[in-house]
Formats: C-alpha cells, sequence, structure tokens
C-alpha cells in the first residue's frame, strides 16, 4: 500500500468517525457510532500505529468536543473510559493480523466477519465491563446485572458494527469494479 493510499484510508475514516461519533445508537438525524468498524478496518488496511493513534486522538476529541461544547451527557467519561483504548487496539489488531482475508470469496467474507464478530465482542466485553465495574454508576454490582446490560447493548453494538463494515466491503467491492472495468476500457 503506498503512503498516499493509506492517508487516503486514515482520512475517509476519520471522515467516516466525525460523521458518525455523536450518538451511540443513532436517531432520525444521526448515524450510529461506527468507531467499532473504523478501528478494525484501520487495522485490516494495513494502517500503522500512528493512524491508530490518530483516529483515537480524534475519537477521544470528538467526545471532549461533543460534552463540553455540544451538549451532549458526559454520563459516560468515567475512569473506565481509559479502557477504550485496549478496547479499540483489540479492534484494530485483530484487522490486522486477519488482512491477508480482505477478499471477495465467500470463503473470506465469512472468515472476515467472524473476525469482526470475535474483536467486536471483545471489545464490548471490555468497555462495558470496566464502565460496569469503574464507573460509580451502579452500586449493587453482581453477575445478573452485569450481563442484563450485556444483554440489552450487546446485540446494537455487532449489528452496527456489521452494517458498518458491509458498506465498506460493499464500496471497496464497487471501487475496485469500475477500476477493473476503466481498465479493460483503456486496453
Amino acid at each position: 500500500m503506498t503512503k498516499l493510499h493509506s492517508r487516503f484510508i486514515v482520512f475517509a475514516l476519520a471522515i467516516l468517525m466525525l460523521m458518525t461519533r455523536y450518538d451511540h445508537f443513532g436517531s432520525a438525524v444521526s448515524l450510529p457510532d461506527a468507531s467499532l468498524a473504523i478501528f478494525f478496518f484501520a487495522g485490516l488496511y494495513s494502517i500503522r500505529a500512528g493512524g491508530f493513534v490518530l483516529l483515537l486522538v480524534e475519537a477521544f476529541a470528538i467526545d471532549y468536543v461533543a460534552t463540553q461544547v455540544g451538549g451532549v451527557s458526559d454520563f459516560c467519561i468515567t475512569p473506565a473510559y481509559l479502557f477504550l483504548i485496549p478496547a479499540y487496539a483489540v479492534l484494530w489488531l485483530t484487522g490486522l493480523y486477519n488482512r491477508q482475508l480482505l477478499g471477495y470469496s465467500v470463503k473470506q467474507v465469512i472468515n472476515l466477519a467472524g473476525a469482526l464478530i470475535v474483536a467486536t465482542s471483545m471489545s464490548f466485553l471490555m468497555s462495558n465491563a470496566s464502565f460496569y465495574l469503574l464507573s460509580g454508576y451502579v452500586a449493587d454490582q453482581n453477575w445478573a446485572g452485569f450481563f442484563e446490560q450485556l444483554i440489552r447493548y450487546y446485540p446494537h453494538y455487532l449489528l452496527t458494527a456489521l452494517l458498518y463494515a458491509s458498506v465498506i466491503l460493499s464500496c471497496q467491492f464497487a471501487w475496485q469494479t469500475l477500476q477493473i472495468n476503466h481498465t479493460k476500457e483503456l486496453q
């Protein structure tokens, strides 16, 4: 991958984060947060550690502006917030490790989806367990309460990551198909 190509991908992922980071669940006027898919694809597209750090800084900057200027609740800004770093790192590293799966055969897509499901699940568990234990909002911490929260939020996080992955891969496939057809026309 060329340096220009890598910078374009980081820029595109940063724009997607800027467009979606303000609302975890989405609404009639906003898209759901794409951060989980963004960090996975940063790894999948072999974005180096510097690009990963830039995306982390952007995520934290967006959260800061949203809570300090934009009127968004700072409910999630607790000591557990720092656990987003390893949670996002899991996604990025899983993408890096599985970059050879980036293709369009049925087997590659299934394996890539499996890798995304595992990474999203691990990331979700890390961020939610840390919030449950360290936020100070849960007075009576017990396994039943923790699993109740997991069941409540996990499906949305997983489906959102898979939806964004489908869109990103579809766009990549369309772009590559256009390039191949254009090359054939020139020959």
